[in-house]
């Protein structure tokens, strides 16, 4: 029996990178001018309430104090859910707050993000977070020193590899990221932040033509289809489409070209700009206009308006030699885009099969053409 889905207004929420840092910071401060063990850290979030993190350990050396929590990320778990997240901080002789990242933090390679490159990936809400909280405690106890901070994560390294981290040009590491303070579920901030950071670093180091696939799988193909240009040109976008092209135009980035297959694109031809699978369900009878004009059989036309499936679409149109079609539909694909983001830039599209086959091209739209079949 399907389980019944939950309304994400009863889903439980998480806590970010960001804001587990803060709490064990001021834990480990507290610690440090108290010389007592903290078994928690209440601190107040950019969403405009506080939040109590339960401190894992306090682990006192010669001049310093680290103390650890683990991220709960709530019920929408993503790469960092259960990370380890550390503080170390010390008092030193530098007036000041010193804010580094250690082991498992990322460091910017690249320009593009909002921290400059040479610094640790600890993004300007987060670092502020911190920083203020380092000033609230030292204020407190009326302490004028100096304070080195030191933010881990042990096993960062390794969850990087699920983020785009590495693509951005953060490496080493996780980034410590967070505006609101909290994860919302299913709320998708996380992955649509990191496609405008991506468009970022691809406009700051001169990509004037970008590539957005639908995932790895298409991306590997465009790869290779767009074999001269750089690897930040290329931006997995996921079923965020309408949101990835407006922020493209937003940038100024004068050329775009998507590349994906039949079950996604078939969506946005339609000019659905949001393809998760939940989101709208395939339109046959647009599909098989679509073999209509591309010179299929009334036989072939039935045949695709009782598919189940777009993939299955595709499989028929394709063994009955009708390749017009996947060309049509990359057209509608370029059309249904500027019709969304109301032009301003050029588009192409290129269309593929589960086992790699180019199946169709639309190259270098960026006007519609009102006396073409398109319906947009």
């Amino acid at each position: 029996m399907r389980k019944p889905e939950r309304d994400p207004k009863e889903m439980r929420h998480g806590y970010t990178t960001g804001a587990c840092a803060t709490a064990v910071t001021k834990a480990a401060l507290t610690a440090l001018l108290t010389t007592e063990e903290q078994e928690t850290a209440t601190i107040h979030l950019p969403v405009g309430r506080d939040a109590t993190f339960t401190i894992e350990s306090c682990v006192f050396e010669a001049n310093a104090v680290t103390c650890e929590t683990i991220k709960d990320a709530g019920d929408d778990p993503d790469a960092t859910h259960k990370a380890r997240i550390l503080s170390t901080v010390r008092l030193v002789e530098q007036v000041g707050i010193h804010l580094d990242g250690g082991v498992g933090v990322g460091r910017v390679t690249k320009p593009g993000l909002p921290v400059d490159v040479g610094q640790a990936a600890i993004n300007p809400v987060p670092r502020k977070m911190i920083l203020s909280t380092v000033q609230e405690v030292l204020d407190e106890f009326q302490v004028s020193s100096g304070v080195e901070v030191v933010i881990s994560v042990p096993d960062g390294e390794e969850m990087a590899k699920k983020t785009l981290n590495g693509r951005l040009g953060i490496i080493g590491g996780i980034s410590i990221l967070g505006t609101r303070g909290t994860v919302v579920p299913f709320s998708s901030s996380a992955y649509m932040a990191s496609i405008v950071q991506a468009i970022s670093v691809a406009k700051a180091v001169g990509c004037d033509h970008l590539v957005i696939t639908t995932g790895g799988r298409s991306e590997k193909y465009a790869m290779a289809q767009y074999p001269h240009l750089q690897e930040e040109a290329f931006i997995e976008m996921g079923d965020f489409v309408g949101f990835t092209l407006k922020h493209c135009k937003k940038q100024g980035i004068p050329q775009v070209s998507l590349v994906g297959m039949m079950g996604k694109f078939s969506k946005v031809a339609q000019g659905v700009m949001m393809v998760h699978s939940k989101s709208a369900p395939i339109n046959f009878g647009f599909l098989a206009q679509l073999a209509q004009h591309a010179g299929a059989s009334q036989e072939t036309v039935a045949e695709v308006l009782a598919a189940n499936t777009a993939s299955q679409v595709g499989e028929l149109i394709l063994e009955l030699g009708h390749t017009k079609f996947f060309d049509l539909l990359c057209k509608s694909c370029c059309y249904a885009s500027l019709n969304h983001i109301k032009g301003g830039m050029t588009l192409s599209t290129s269309l593929y099969s589960m086992k790699s086959e180019l199946l169709g091209r639309a190259e270098n739209i960026a006007t519609i053409d009102e006396n073409d079949w398109y319906r947009g």
